[in-house]
């Protein structure tokens, strides 16, 4: 008897919920709403919400429009950002996530206590996302940003450091950029650094390694666009070697072999419960002649 389980700690974290339900809510009094970028990472949940009236823009886009209504998703946006709406006459549904909020007022009042002087103010993210977009643009674009070890030649280890992270970042990856910086500081010089990780999404690096490890065969289902289903799947790959990543159902094509008993089903903070439920769907329509019955744990 194979046995399906969907991992409880998988899918959109509060931000992304917060975010389409903002959508859906709008949706329901206007027929069009728009937002600056994809809402979540998967196309497959985006199609959904464009069927319901949602449409996705650009900044150069946003410039020209003109008395509508514009989503803000939960990574954030610059200030830049408002100032265009507010001289557009556009109305802005504001579902940035808190905890990101929150990273952003740090950024801004530290980049204010430090302007004027040489500190260099440092985050650790991913370039272009569009969290750190919104972030470097509380400091005027003048904040560095790091997603590497290697990418620290770019500091001048004699003035002082200030280190902020992208929320969604790994803890391990974070301690190794402080502890590498620590090391390389010159002497008697300042280094502070902050760690803005969101637990929600970290906490779910150990718990989806714990759900790997207790299956014969993970179906990691992501977008291929998303940052923290790539960092997840590895993980995941590295606790069980017989993890497949997958972005829809339809990918999974053959009956399981005969020595999978368990199968996991999870994915990344950008997918949809619905779809994980539809990929478990798929695994015991494909099994059910070879099973016989099967044990499905949701």
């Amino acid at each position: 008897m194979i046995e399906i389980e969907i991992d409880k700690s998988s899918g959109f974290c509060f931000g992304v919920v917060n975010a389409i339900e903002s959508a859906e809510r709008e949706l329901k009094k206007e027929n069009t709403l728009y937002s600056i970028g994809d809402l979540v990472h998967n196309n497959l949940e985006m199609t959904r919400l464009k069927g319901l009236g949602l449409k996705t823009i650009n900044h150069e886009e946003l410039a020209t429009l003109r008395d509508k209504t514009v989503l803000l998703r939960a990574h954030g946006e610059p200030p830049s950002t408002y100032i265009t709406a507010a001289e557009n006459n556009i109305k802005i549904l504001d579902a940035t996530c808190p905890v990101v909020l929150h990273l952003q007022k740090r950024i801004r009042e530290c980049y204010e206590e430090i302007k004027n002087t040489d500190t260099q103010l440092v985050i650790y993210g991913e370039k272009g996302h569009a969290e750190v977009n919104g972030l470097v643009g509380q400091t005027a674009g003048k904040a560095i940003v790091i997603e590497k070890t290697e990418d620290l030649e770019r500091l001048d280890f004699r003035k002082r450091i200030v280190l902020f992270s992208q929320t969604t970042k790994p803890l391990d990856g974070f301690g190794e950029i402080v502890e590498t910086i620590k090391a390389r500081m010159a002497e008697g010089v300042e280094f502070r650094f902050f760690d803005t990780i969101c637990r929600q999404v970290a906490n779910r690096l150990p718990k989806i390694k714990e759900f790997a490890a207790a299956h014969d065969r993970i179906y990691f289902v992501a977008d291929e666009k998303s940052s923290n289903g790539k960092m997840l799947f590895e993980e995941c790959k590295k606790t069980n070697p017989n993890t497949f990543f997958i972005s829809e159902s339809s990918e999974i094509k053959t009956p399981l072999p005969p020595d999978v008993r368990k199968v996991g089903v999870c994915g990344a903070t950008s997918t949809p419960k619905w779809l994980m439920e539809e990929v478990a769907r798929r695994i015991r329509t494909l099994n059910a002649d070879v099973t016989g019955q099967q044990r499905c744990i949701t």
